[in-house]
């Protein structure tokens, strides 16, 4: 089968022929039908995400299509379901084994390509404001990056969840995007001063961050009292470092958030924000924002988009 994999730790990764996998014990099969690209990608590609498996690999976290095959132990979903998964790996291939219990059956509205943008953006997203920060309807929520595959998400989640909402990012076009979101006031990360911005507005009561580096000292010197911050990704790639003294003099809180990580010491907060999330899809409520569409020939091209910043929303890999 065709597959975006890494043969070797010394060897760069390349769409190649590999020979097709067989579910292991509580693994089922897919048929992929389509995968989400992430950033993380581009940092497990570089060997510098925290969750990057030994080569060899094949890429692709979080994918969605059709089960053909059940490993020893498993009986559901059965083959014929239409799922999406959050694997972590071996997403960008025509076949992929996941444990069985990841698997997310979809609505018979979902597509498969909305399915392949869901789960990590949207989880990401409803587990940090819902689970950590608490958010409450009517705090101000500033989101940064905010026409990013999980800032938009944020734009939206928020905005369900009753919050005034603050978007940041780079550009008319991607302002745009959180616009249509649903960002109540903008801010041009590339022109804008965003502490000035956000503190004219009230300040923040949650600060959202995939960005980190200037954007995040810019956010931290505009919270209330009492806000949290959650930092998300450092996509700028400047990992901020976090003045403790002015945490207390300000009482805000920090609450880091790897939504992977729930996968293993909390996995029902994930099944519950996902049955949520679900839920508001089938309800029309939310809409996954895919930018791009592209073939699995074409993956490279996918991953420069996140890379150069070109996309808004996510970039989904049909295979």
């Amino acid at each position: 089968m065709r597959a975006y994999h890494k043969p070797a730790p010394d060897a760069p990764a390349a769409l190649m022929q590999i020979a097709p996998p067989e579910p292991g014990q509580g693994q089922i099969r897919l048929k992929i039908a389509a995968c989400g690209l992430n950033f993380a990608d581009l940092l497990m590609l570089k060997g510098q995400y925290q969750d990057t498996p030994p080569a060899p690999f094949t890429l692709g976290m979080e994918v969605a299509g059709v089960v053909d095959a059940l490993g020893h132990g498993v009986s559901s979903p059965a083959i014929g379901t239409r799922v999406a998964v959050f694997g972590g790996q071996g997403g960008l291939a025509e076949h992929g084994c996941f444990d069985a219990h990841r698997a997310v059956p979809l609505p018979d509205a979902m597509s498969m390509t909305d399915a392949a943008a869901f789960l990590i953006a949207y989880g990401t997203s409803h587990l940090a404001l819902d689970h950590r920060a608490r958010l409450q309807p009517g705090e101000t929520l500033l989101v940064l990056g905010a026409a990013g595959g999980v800032g938009l998400t944020a734009v939206e989640v928020g905005k369900l969840m009753g919050a005034t909402v603050i978007a940041c990012a780079r550009g008319a076009d991607k302002l745009e995007a959180a616009r249509h979101a649903g960002a109540d006031h903008l801010i041009d990360a590339a022109t804008d001063d965003i502490r000035a911005i956000v503190k004219s507005l009230g300040g923040a009561d949650v600060v959202y961050d995939p960005v980190g580096g200037d954007q995040w000292q810019a956010a931290f010197r505009a919270c209330k009292p009492e806000a949290r911050l959650l930092p998300i990704g450092f996509a700028s790639g400047d990992v901020p470092q976090i003045p403790a003294n002015h945490l207390l003099v300000k009482n805000l809180s920090v609450l880091g958030v790897y939504w992977g990580g729930y996968m293993t010491f909390n996995p029902r907060a994930v099944t519950d924000s996902l049955a949520v999330l679900m839920e508001w899809y089938a309800q029309g409520r939310l809409k996954p924002h895919v930018s791009h569409i592209l073939p699995l020939d074409r993956v490279e091209d996918g991953l420069e988009l996140l890379r150069s910043r070109a996309s808004t929303g996510k970039v989904v890999i049909t295979i």
